[in-house]
């Protein structure tokens, strides 16, 4: 403020369209309205809500035999959930696997989507909350499922790192095919002659 004409416009309470509460060493971000919004713009309104994201036992795939679904409404349901994952961590996985089959959804894939907007209309009022920590400590966390895809049998890897309470590092990858594997091993072998 030396240097610069400054104003100070108060707290921030809005954000696109996030709601943004600010307490002393907390704020906490949720987009109530924006699920709202989704429930209402695909007409779900009046539907049961769901206790989980997704059901566990239920493997998707590309050719399922099953009937296809609109691709352009698939795809803006996805992309408005996609929208949503900023505040709800707790729905990314699922609507990464959904995200795999815009291109080629059937009516399971569908009925899958379904499930996360009831999910989300029972826990519309969660969100993210950052906490000013005392203690920075990292911490690792690390996951694996193996051979979870059922179109190409190959598994995901996982992992993340804290360094309080914000996530400084994180990746998701899917497994390379043995074909690739070996491909660079070769060619860092060769790579490192002396």
């Amino acid at each position: 403020m030396k240097f610069l004409e400054m104003i100070n416009l108060m707290l921030i309470t809005f954000f696109l369209v996030m709601k943004i509460k600010q307490v002393e060493h907390e704020v906490f971000i949720y987009e109530k309205k924006y699920a709202k919004d989704i429930l209402k713009k695909f007409k779900f309104e009046e539907y049961k809500e769901a206790s989980t994201p997704m059901n566990q036992k239920e493997k998707l795939c590309k050719e399922d035999r099953v009937n296809k679904v609109d691709e352009g409404y698939f795809i803006t349901l996805i992309g408005y959930l996609m929208y949503l994952i900023a505040t709800r961590p707790d729905i990314l996985n699922v609507v990464r696997i959904l995200s795999k089959f815009m291109h080629c959804a059937s009516e399971l894939h569908f009925k899958a989507a379904k499930r996360v907007i009831r999910y989300v209309k029972g826990i519309s009022d969660f969100g993210v909350k950052c906490r000013r920590s005392k203690e920075f400590k990292p911490v690792g966390f690390s996951n694996s499922e193996w051979g979870g895809s059922i179109d190409d049998i190959r598994s995901t890897s996982s992992y993340c790192f804290t360094l309080g309470f914000v996530v400084f590092s994180w990746s998701s990858k899917k497994q390379e095919t043995v074909a690739q594997s070996t491909i660079e091993a070769k060619f860092f072998c060769w790579n490192n002659r002396y």
